[in-house]
């Protein structure tokens, strides 16, 4: 476990704070490794025809970070990987620049790739980091698919298994409100924002 968590750096940057991505690679770069696999997530300027001006981003960082950690240990389970860079930015992040960036070495490229298109994948899923889109005309906090598609499944896991919560039973859509399932969640209330997950 030691060397996996020499090989691996998680940061979560303040708010302002650019992503500097030539660290990260030089982060991952080794003689030994053939590859390095990057995933660059950057705010685009528009969603279903709205101006979009910047991402706001929070987070619970502590959580987030052993999060993080704990989708590197999986991904280092499945795949052969050498090392592993995730830097994430809070707070605002303007058009054309990078919120979120992965970096993965390995031996050969199946494994990087792969890898690399996991942790992005359950980081959206899992990882109490909450994001607001900020248009020329309003703005809304957005759930990303990930973490949608991963509620249905565990709604359908529920549905199917007729799961408990806190000792009683429950069933579909009132499971996946309890704190047993495992999702981010985030309650917004009278403009103050106040943030909870749920992750086991």
């Amino acid at each position: 476990m030691a060397e996996e968590d020499e090989k691996t750096l998680i940061e979560i940057l303040e708010e302002h704070a650019p992503v500097d991505i030539i660290k990260y690679i030089d982060y991952v770069r080794a003689s030994r490794c053939g590859a390095i696999a990057t995933f660059s997530g950057t705010t685009r300027d528009t969603f279903e025809g709205k101006t979009v001006l910047e991402l706001r981003y929070e987070a619970y960082v502590s959580m987030a970070i052993r999060c993080i950690k704990s989708i590197c240990s999986s991904a280092r389970s499945t795949w052969n990987l050498n090392s592993i860079a995730v830097a994430h930015r809070l707070g605002p992040v303007p058009v054309g620049e990078t919120s979120v960036f992965i970096c993965i070495s390995s031996v050969h490229r199946v494994d990087a790739l792969d890898a690399c298109k996991f942790l992005i994948d359950e980081i959206k899923a899992t990882v109490p980091i909450w994001k607001k889109e900020v248009y020329a005309n309003g703005e809304v906090w957005k759930e990303n698919s990930e973490f949608m598609e991963r509620r249905l499944e565990l709604m359908n896991v529920a549905q199917e298994n007729g799961a408990t919560c806190r000792g009683r039973q429950v069933q579909g859509e009132e499971h996946c409100k309890k704190s047993c399932c495992g999702v981010k969640v985030k309650l917004v209330h009278d403009d103050r924002t106040a943030t909870t997950n749920t992750s086991g």
